[in-house]
């Protein structure tokens, strides 16, 4: 039997996840009309799917699956907005993360970021930005956890010797999945 969603718990959801759905979003496509598809694309399949959701489970690393798979269905179909070398514009952002993006020094991490490949990408992204579980994001990205801690890894590796040159420093708690 299908469990559908109630308006009162869809909209908890919404108000709960959104503004972070759009902030994954806006992450990893760097386009605020994009993110704003994102967004909206990823609601409409959380309320269709929600009878798929394991209410045994948290219900975050769902969302996120659905927000990552969205995202990368948009990215596919609009290849030519991926990733320049710009860093979005922040004003929709809360006061403090505006004005840490807005700085210099994570202006370059942020285009070094986008030079990683897209799996790289996704771990840096949810880890840090996201703050969400190592376990969380392997279970997001269906991955085990040690091929979730690798790629995490060799993302740090990677923007580590790009930045030797750089006062930038990237917190090393790979290993941490609580």
């Amino acid at each position: 039997m299908e469990k559908e969603i109630s308006r009162e718990t869809a909209e908890k959801i919404f108000n709960q996840h959104s503004a972070y759905v759009y902030k994954i979003a806006l992450f990893l496509t760097k386009s605020k009309p994009m993110a704003d598809d994102v967004t909206q694309e990823t609601f409409l399949q959380i309320f269709k799917k929600y009878h798929t959701y394991n209410s045994d489970r948290p219900i975050e690393p769902w969302i996120y699956k659905i927000t990552l798979n969205v995202t990368r269905n948009q990215l596919r179909k609009q290849r030519w907005l991926i990733f320049t070398d710009s860093v979005p514009e922040s004003a929709s952002l809360h006061s403090i993360e505006g004005q840490l993006i807005r700085s210099e020094e994570e202006q370059q991490l942020w285009g070094l970021i986008h030079k990683l490949s897209q799996k790289y990408r996704e771990v840096i992204i949810l880890h840090y930005y996201a703050d969400m579980k190592l376990s969380d994001i392997a279970y997001t990205l269906d991955i085990p956890l040690g091929t979730c801690k690798s790629r995490l890894n060799s993302a740090l590796t990677n923007l580590k010797k790009q930045l030797a040159c750089t006062e930038i420093v990237i917190k090393e708690d790979i290993y941490e999945t609580n």
